[in-house]
Parts: C-alpha cells; structure tokens; sequence
C-alpha cells in the first residue's frame, strides 16, 4: 500500500541583493531548500518587473541596492504599496536602531543581518511567508518604542465624539509623521489631489488653516496618549499660546537631550531659578551654549536653504515673501501685547 503525500506548492521568492554576484550567491543558497523556488532580481527595476511578472509569496531584498544605501527600503516601500501580498525581508548591514525603524517602517515583515548564516535565511523565509514576524527581541524592542511614540491622532467635540473619518485620521495620523501629500497618496493608495481634498476637508471640521495649525490641535488634544516627549512639545505649544504652563521636567530633559533648542533653553532656565530641579548656574550655562551651538547650525542651514530657493524667484516674489514675514511677525507682536 503506497501512501500519497499531500503536494505542497513551493514557495516564490525573488532576491535582489546588493550586486550581481552577490544576488547569485544567495539565489543558488536559497535554491538548496526545494521547497523555496528563487528567481534573481539585478537591481530594483527588476525586482518590481518580477514580482509584477509573477506570482512571488516572498522578496529578499539588500537594503543597499542600485548602489544606494537605503534604495533597498525605497524598492521594499514601493512593493508594500503596489503588491500588498507580497512580503518582505530585508537584509542588513547595520543593527543600528535607524536602520531597523526604517526597515519596518518600508513595510519590511523579516529582519535579516549579514552576520547569520544563509540556512537561517531559508528559515526566515519561511516565517515571513507564514505570516508572521522575523526579527530579534532587540530590534523588536526597537519597533514597540516606535510605536509607543507615534503620534496618535485624534481630534473630538466637547461630547467626545470623533470628527473625522477613519480615512481622514490615516491622512492626518501621516501628516504627523512628516510624511509628504505624495508619499502620503503612495502609503494609502490616494492621488495627491484626493490627499489634499481630505486635508481640507479635515481644516474645514476643525476650523484651522495650516498643516501646522493641524497638527498643534491634534496632538495636544491627545495629550493623555502621548511619550512624554510628544507631551512636552504639547506644552510647549500651550506655553506659546496662554504664556505659561506647568511642563514635566523628565521629559523636559529627554527632549532637551534630543536635541530640540526650546527644551534645552527651558531646562537653563529651569537650574537658573531652581524650579524642580538643583539651582545650578553652571548647568544652565551648559544648557545654553548646547542650545546657542544648535541655532547657530540651524541658522546657517535656513540661510543656505533661503539662498538657494531665492535664486528660483523673482524680485517680485521675493519682495512679496518680506511682506507677508513682516505682517505676521507684527500679527504675532500684536497678539502678546494684548495678553
């Protein structure tokens, strides 16, 4: 009595590694286990033909591709937009944390670095087209911080009622992420033109005017919901617009070791008097300088960007830019006088 085994269709994946040869190395590794059939991809235009072409389960792709650092992560966002079934994984030459968030933020469902071996590649593989998630608990750590600091969006009424729709959240949800209305349409499968309706949709509900306007909204209406980071910078803004408010010194002093100028001034002032934390005229002097040293470098960034956007305008245009700088700096000087 012959016992007929239950065929089990072999798995398609295409790899696109950072070289030719390379890509052969690891097509010829991955074709050792035949339940995995791999097609070799040169380069981001044919990993996207291939997986067009085909019926790939499962891409293998080097984050250096098209010998460009992260044009691997580009190919990877593009394949998550367009071929939604399709999964993933990335191979990694750095386990730095930049590098991880911005693999899984392409859309990558498997992590894999150089430095494991080929036949737990084959392993991955498998995991990935299952369903499920391949990274290490360092750089899943890094994935759950991320996400616990993500801007959560959401604007209510006095009622606590919802005013937008889910679409406009998802809209607004990447705006906050600093996402362009481009990249925006890509990630959500939108046009530009249909990204910008929605946002003036979203400006007509909550009755601002700027994406900026927007944002300062949303993300201090969910104050409750943010890192204490994201709650900071919430402060900051009310501080701006009711002249005072009570900030969390903690956060205070993360953003201000991140980097952010308004934090670090705060953190000066906060040692000169002795608000919640140890009088110290020597730690706000070192505040200072680290926050002087940040606008400095701003400044000559802003400057070189002024210059050279300057070179495509005209002098009418320019000279209409100074004027409409001039009646919102006067605006603004208007409104502190009358607080």
């Amino acid at each position: 009595m012959h016992l007929t085994l239950p065929y089990t269709a072999a798995i398609e994946v295409v790899v696109a590694d950072s070289s030719r040869i390379h890509t052969q190395l690891l097509t010829d590794a991955l074709s050792r286990d035949l339940r995995l059939r791999v097609t070799a991809a040169h380069g981001s235009g044919e990993l996207i033909a291939a997986v067009a072409a085909g019926k790939t389960s499962v891409a293998v792709v080097s984050a250096y591709l098209d010998e460009e650092p992260s044009q691997g992560c580009v190919a990877v966002r593009k394949l998550s937009i367009s071929y939604p079934k399709v999964r993933s994984v990335l191979l990694l030459d750095s386990s730095k944390r930049e590098a991880i968030l911005e693999a899984f933020s392409a859309g990558a469902r498997g992590i894999f670095h150089r430095h494991e071996a080929l036949e737990t590649l084959g392993r991955c593989v498998h995991q990935v087209h299952n369903g499920q998630i391949w990274a290490n608990s360092e750089q899943m750590s890094y994935a759950v911080e991320a996400l616990a600091s993500a801007p959560h969006v959401r604007a209510v009424d006095s009622r606590g009622v919802d005013l937008l729709s889910k679409r406009e959240r998802q809209v607004v949800s990447n705006l906050a992420a600093g996402m362009s209305n481009r990249e925006i349409g890509e990630r959500l499968g939108l046009s530009q033109h249909t990204v910008k309706n929605y946002l003036f949709k979203v400006f007509d509900k909550l009755g601002v005017s700027t994406r900026v306007e927007l944002l300062s909204l949303t993300l201090t209406q969910n104050a409750a919901q943010q890192s204490p980071i994201q709650s900071f910078i919430a402060d900051l803004l009310a501080e701006e617009e009711d002249g005072d408010s009570l900030l969390d010194v903690t956060a205070c002093r993360q953003a201000a070791d991140r980097g952010l100028t308004r934090a670090q001034l705060k953190m000066a002032e906060l040692h000169l008097r002795g608000n919640e934390v140890e009088k110290d005229p020597i730690a706000a002097y070192m505040w200072y300088l680290l926050a002087e040293k940040a606008n400095v470098a701003t400044r000559e960034k802003i400057s070189a960007d002024r210059r050279k956007l300057a070179e495509t305008l005209t002098t009418e245009q320019i000279l209409e830019a100074q004027k409409r700088a001039t009646e919102r700096q006067s605006t603004k000087t208007s409104k502190e006088r009358e607080r």
